[in-house]
């Protein structure tokens, strides 16, 4: 009978781990590395349970256009498919508000609490400038509300990452003060509303809040 050595066996045990790894390399999907390509919007799939039954973007089924200003579509639901997945656009016309309403529990009596979020990622496309609101279910009328800029992309998809830092929010004389500290906004958040007050084309294909998901109705 042959004797095994200890390098002998140290080689056969090398050799299985590495037969192991190759195995276990094949199973993986193609493009399992964290990859955005921001010039040209794409991302990786949101994977099985990251879309809901009906319309939505990373389970966010309300895109509404509220009838607040004159867009295209004028009030209703904003999304649309986008090949396999989908995309809320509108187009805002004239110098004029326009308010545009994301719900963050997809129905307007739900609420959520976003003190310990960090912020929100957002993919889109602007020709020009406008802001987000974030609105809490306390105070959810009226202009007079928390909010931070949206920057135009010049047409491009782009992934961006608005804070929830109190610094990076203010608010608008024109719009009005709010009667609320930036904290009671996130501990009762129910929507993210985006207004502007010049023509526009937007085109939303990703939201993603820190901390955060949706439920599917």
């Amino acid at each position: 009978m042959r004797t095994v050595s200890a390098n002998d066996r140290g080689t056969v045990r090398l050799a299985r781990a590495f037969a192991a790894f190759l195995c276990a390399l094949a199973l993986l999907p193609a493009g399992s590395g964290a990859h955005a390509d921001v010039a040209s919007g794409s991302r990786l799939s949101a994977g099985p349970g990251r879309e809901c039954a009906t319309p939505s973007i990373d389970q966010y089924q309300q895109w509404l256009a509220t009838g607040e200003g004159t867009t295209v579509p004028a009030t209703g639901s904003l999304l649309v498919p986008e090949g396999d997945r989908y995309a809320a656009k509108v187009e805002l016309l004239n110098d004029e508000w326009h308010v545009i309403v994301v719900w963050l529990g997809n129905q307007f009596e739900a609420q959520a609490d976003l003190s310990g979020s960090s912020g929100f990622w957002l993919t889109y496309s602007a020709t020009d400038d406008l802001y987000v609101q974030l609105r809490p279910a306390s105070h959810w009328s009226g202009g007079d509300k928390w909010l931070t800029p949206v920057p135009s992309t010049g047409g491009k998809l782009e992934r961006r990452f608005f804070s929830f830092a109190p610094d990076n929010w203010t608010w608008l004389p024109e719009l009005g003060e709010p009667s609320y500290s930036f904290a009671s906004a996130l501990s009762e958040a129910r929507g993210l509303v985006f207004v502007g007050k010049t023509p526009n084309t937007l085109d939303f294909r990703g939201l993603e809040v820190d901390g955060y998901q949706p439920p599917c109705l």
